[in-house]
């Protein structure tokens, strides 16, 4: 028999020596996953087997996790608001910070009887399902240019028993969706990193996420300039729509929102007090 803990430290010393900060979560994670254990309570287990295959599985893990790949990609899921997300190399990993749109685009759609929500560029999907799951009356449709990020958004909605209030399909935010319908929501966060920027990302982001869902062009303004005509063309007279931007951005988004009819109506922060979301509603 072996303890759980004695393979846990070692992993974590391997994890520390290579410059990972998270080594000990990390570690608890990774072995989890090898053995496809529940990471709470397995610090505290003995293991009644520890195979060959088990260990290697788990060196393979750690490898790759020295190399920069981000728990979550070794996994194949992340955990946003609660609910489990999988990934795939077209989708963004989602950020706690972009919990805070959801917030803000629950809070609105609670006022409002069944509420439509579009999502542009929905990528795994994580916005618009955290939404659905909150507000079951809701329905929504999700958007991606990408077919692979499509396919993963509708497995996620299947996995998490909300696939017959949704639907997705590929297209890019300049596609006219008009057959669709007007939303009473729409949310959205597109790529917004200014590509110069990119490349000093951390190895996590840089590496491993879609360069098409960061770069934002020269400016990190590129993808505005297309997302803000389609909100004022889908979203309803009297609807919200929610967005998240990059720090310090909203001096410059809010303008490329006015020229499309769209007014910023609030401004929601992030748990580190940075301005992460903007309220956007028709020019009344």
């Amino acid at each position: 028999m072996t303890e759980a803990r004695e393979i846990l430290a070692v992993v974590a010393a391997r994890l520390a020596d290579a410059g990972i900060d998270t080594s000990q979560l990390d570690a608890r994670l990774l072995l989890a996953t090898a053995l496809q254990r529940d990471e709470a309570v397995l610090p505290h287990e003995t293991l009644d087997r520890w195979t060959a295959d088990e260990a290697a599985r788990l060196d393979g893990f750690v490898e790759r996790r020295i190399a920069g790949e981000p728990v979550s990609r070794i996994r194949g899921w992340r955990e946003f608001w609660s609910l489990r997300f999988m990934l795939s190399p077209d989708t963004l990993d989602p950020r706690p910070d972009s919990e805070t749109l959801v917030a803000a685009a629950v809070a609105a759609g609670g006022q409002m009887k069944t509420p439509r929500i579009l999502d542009l560029g929905t990528g795994s999907g994580c916005l618009l399902l955290a939404c659905l799951a909150e507000l079951p009356d809701a329905s929504g449709c999700g958007v991606d240019i990408s077919d692979n990020a499509v396919e993963t958004a509708r497995q996620n909605a299947h996995a998490l028993g909300l696939a017959e209030r949704i639907r997705f399909q590929p297209a890019a935010f300049a596609d006219d969706l008009t057959a669709l319908g007007s939303f009473d929501l729409v949310i959205s966060n597109p790529p917004y990193i200014p590509r110069n920027e990119i490349a000093a990302l951390a190895p996590e982001v840089a590496s491993f996420d879609p360069v098409r869902a960061l770069d934002g062009g020269g400016d990190g303004l590129a993808s505005w300039r297309q997302v803000m005509p389609a909100i004022a063309r889908h979203l309803a007279s009297s609807g919200q729509a929610f967005v998240e931007i990059g720090a310090g951005q909203a001096p410059q988004v809010t303008p490329i929102a006015a020229a499309a009819g769209l007014q910023v109506t609030d401004m929601h922060a992030d748990l580190g007090g940075i301005v992460r979301c903007l309220t956007l509603s028709h020019v009344s």
